[in-house]
């Protein structure tokens, strides 16, 4: 991933958008509408997935960055999970190594999971690091190591159709629990915590956790206000490949039964509704190839992408 870091400037292709057409009593009302959303946000947690293009392009990394640093000024908790699929599998094709998924499910044997921990808790890691800093923020980087953050065991995972066979997936592991301490206290120094989806389990063992369920559990553990994942698609599509704008736990069973949602939407929607059950107030499904989506979902009133609930 070609991403600025720390040290270097931000893209220098990437210009402030231009304002000068608007007059000042409009961009006055544009900054007066957000004051509600800041002050009801004010000192919550919001947990965002970062992936899909907002990952990969340069100039919507840095709309990402300057967002979230925009989010921490303002009040709120911003807490960065990320993915880094596309990544992956760009070192593992430098091995010879091609990834293989099973219902959405990256499939890990040692080799793959060395270049899961190298890939996703160093080079993707530090380059959204460096990416926030450079924006103004102040960012850290954690994987499930650190503080003893994410407890995970081998997972079993059960053939969708047929829930007598059981696929193995190698070293992915699922969430035993989560201790949030060092989040917290990273939040309370005004640091803004990055985390990469990467666990550990008895032995020492690694493992690679879809960075969709780390984002949700840490949501639910946290307490958050909202869940935002930002995906390349507008949200969540019917088979006619229209927007379903608002989802409840019964239409999404609905999707899922039909086979609507499927492939690696599954993991992402059903941690999603994970959170929604869990307390998460509210779970977001947002087009990252939009500049600054995550802003304009946050602290206007427009909708941009799907948004689930419990009930």
């Amino acid at each position: 991933m070609t991403t600025p870091t720390a040290s270097s400037s931000a893209d220098p292709t990437h210009a402030p958008v231009d304002l000068s057409h608007i007059a000042p009593r409009d961009k006055a009302e544009i900054l007066s509408q957000a004051l509600p959303y800041i002050r009801k946000f004010h000192g919550k947690t919001i947990i965002i997935k970062y992936g899909g293009n907002a990952m990969t392009e340069p100039a919507l990394q840095q709309d990402f960055a300057e967002d979230v640093v925009l989010l921490k000024l303002v009040g709120l908790n911003p807490v960065v999970v990320h993915g880094g699929g596309p990544q992956i599998d760009s070192a593992l094709s430098k091995l010879g190594k091609k990834g293989t998924f099973i219902q959405g499910m990256r499939v890990t044997d040692q080799e793959t999971m060395d270049v899961v921990e190298w890939v996703l808790g160093g080079e993707v890691q530090q380059d959204i690091v460096g990416l926030i800093n450079s924006a103004g923020g102040k960012a850290v980087g954690l994987t499930g190591f650190d503080g003893g953050m994410i407890r995970a065991r081998k997972l079993k995972m059960q053939d969708k159709d047929n829930p007598e066979i059981e696929h193995d997936v190698g070293q992915v592991g699922d969430i035993v629990s989560i201790d949030p301490a060092v989040v917290k206290a990273l939040q309370d120094d005004q640091f803004i915590p990055v985390v990469s989806p990467i666990g550990f389990g008895e032995g020492n063992v690694s493992y690679n956790i879809n960075a969709d369920v780390v984002a949700g559990k840490l949501a639910e553990v946290l307490g958050a206000e909202k869940l935002v994942l930002l995906t390349n698609t507008p949200g969540v599509l019917d088979k006619q490949g229209k927007l379903l704008t608002d989802l409840s736990a019964r239409q999404i069973d609905d999707l899922f039964a039909d086979g609507t949602i499927s492939g690696g939407m599954l993991p992402k929607i059903a941690s999603a509704l994970d959170a929604a059950r869990s307390g998460v107030n509210a779970v977001h499904i947002i087009d990252g190839r939009v500049p600054h989506a995550m802003l304009l979902e946050i602290l206007t009133d427009q909708a941009y992408g799907t948004m689930i609930r419990a009930r």
